[in-house]
């Protein structure tokens, strides 16, 4: 999954893309409200968390602006702004989560997981097809409710593919899910991780489109 992240905090922002970072989530961070505001308008992300008090140009501000353009994307927004009247104006300028600091990043993982969910009309605990459940949250992949171990890129592979089932997916659009925004595509790692995913979970889930990608199989 892609995030982005606009933090200029130094400090929370280092903490929070090494956090995420080991639970396998690629995340791009803008430090400058501007450029942030920018970076949504030129790559496709899953969610982005907001600071709201950011050089040049408030968070709100960049949350309206998005929202004007009828961009969709989940956004939880992460600010030191508790005041009541402070949530409820995020939340009704389009926020679609709002968590005060200090924070866990637990917390924050769970609610990043909740609102990609929710975009993709998903709700369950857990994603599943045939023998197998991906636990998101948890970071957990059960085969015949056996765990089979996955790398935490692996497993968000395989969270991209059930939140997309049936779907061709590019290698493009799952590569650029696995690297950060300034660095170079790299498709034989995309091609390494599929076959690892294949390897233990069986070849009948992921299917390759010639010419076109990959596409999760549900024959429900």
């Amino acid at each position: 999954m892609k995030i982005l992240l606009i933090e200029d905090d130094n400090l929370i922002g280092d903490g929070i893309v090494n956090g995420l970072k080991k639970l396998g989530f690629n995340t791009d961070w803008f430090e400058d409200g501007l450029e942030g505001r920018d970076a949504l308008l030129m790559a496709n992300y899953d969610a982005v968390i907001l600071d709201l008090t950011l050089p040049n140009i408030d968070g709100l501000d960049i949350l309206k602006f998005w929202r004007e353009k009828k961009i969709k994307t989940p956004v939880i927004i992460l600010t030191a702004r508790d005041a009541l009247e402070q949530r409820v104006e995020g939340l009704n300028k389009g926020a679609d989560d709002y968590l005060c600091k200090p924070f866990s990043l637990t917390e924050l993982q769970a609610r990043i997981n909740a609102l990609i969910r929710r975009s993709c009309s998903e709700v369950a605990e857990y994603f599943e097809i045939g023998n197998i459940k991906l636990y998101p949250a948890q970071q957990k992949v059960l085969k015949d409710n056996k765990e089979i171990k996955l790398s935490s890129k692996e497993i968000k592979i395989l969270e991209l593919f059930m939140l997309n089932k049936n779907i061709v997916l590019s290698r493009e659009t799952i590569a650029e899910k696995l690297y950060d925004f300034d660095k170079e595509l790299n498709s034989n790692a995309l091609d390494v991780f599929i076959h690892a995913i294949r390897k233990k979970l069986g070849n009948n889930y992921i299917k390759t489109i010639y010419g076109a990608g990959y596409k999760l199989e549900d024959k429900k």
